[in-house]
Parts: C-alpha cells; sequence; structure tokens
C-alpha cells in the first residue's frame, strides 16, 4: 500500500492489520469502523478522512497528516494520541467534528471518549441515539421503547 492513492474510498470495517501504508493518500477517504492495528502509516494523508470507531492500536502515524480527520471513538494508543495532538486541526466537512475533540485533545481525561477497559471515565454523549435514531428534539432522550 506504499504511496498509493486511496482518496475517496470506502473501506468501512475492513481489515488492514500489519499492512505498510507509508505516504499512501487517505484524503476524504471512509475509514469508520476499520481495524488498523499495527499499520505503519507514516506520512500518510488522512485530510478529511472518517476514522470514527477505527481501532488503530500500535500502528505508527508519525508525520500523517490529520488536518480535518474525525477520529471520533476510535481507539488509539495513548502515546500516539499525544503526538497527534500535538499538531491536529481543521473540522471534517463531513462529520463536523473538529480533529483536535474527536482525539480528545485538551481534555484533562486520558481519553475524552472513554475506552473499553475504562468506560466509566468518559463523559457521556449529549445525545444519545436508540436503535431506530429517534431521540425527542427538546430533551435530547431517546424513547426507550
Amino acid at each position: 500500500m506504499r504511496e498509493s492513492n486511496f482518496s475517496g474510498s470506502t473501506f468501512n470495517g475492513a481489515y488492514l492489520e500489519k499492512a505498510v501504508a507509508y505516504k499512501a493518500n487517505f484524503t476524504g477517504a471512509d475509514l469508520s469502523d476499520t481495524l488498523m492495528d499495527r499499520m505503519v502509516l507514516n506520512e500518510a494523508n488522512f485530510t478529511n478522512a472518517i476514522l470514527a470507531r477505527s481501532v488503530l492500536t500500535r500502528s505508527d502515524l508519525g508525520g500523517a497528516t490529520i488536518e480535518g480527520a474525525d477520529f471520533s471513538d476510535a481507539v488509539i494508543d495513548l502515546p500516539q494520541k499525544q503526538a497527534l495532538c500535538k499538531y491536529a486541526s481543521g473540522t471534517n466537512p463531513i462529520t463536523g467534528i473538529s480533529t483536535r475533540k474527536s482525539l480528545g485533545c485538551g481534555n484533562s481525561r486520558r481519553n475524552a471518549y472513554g475506552s473499553p477497559s475504562s468506560p466509566l471515565l468518559s463523559a457521556p454523549p449529549k445525545k444519545l441515539l436508540d436503535r431506530d435514531g429517534y431521540c425527542d428534539p427538546t430533551t435530547g432522550l431517546c424513547d426507550a421503547n
């Protein structure tokens, strides 16, 4: 995958374990729910990409371009997340989520959205959706039925 162009591609739920994607272009790609464990992503371009709920454990994103990328609820090793927060910027044009906010940058907690190992440390989301996605617009609460 070295220096490949995946801009605008959809990888929903893909397994990309141990892949080498050095300098790959993922601009505007949808990588949500993707397993990207132990990947080499040095200098990859994730401009405006969606990585929501992706697993990036033990992956190397050194020098990656992440402007406008959405990492909401992604699982990223803490040292890697801290490194990304040093230069994270922009807002994803599709989801409207800030890159810094999606990474949990600037929070006093280790992970703004919690993790499977420490769900009690996370703040509850502002608006919860039920299975059908129905919520009361006035209260923000969802119908339990």
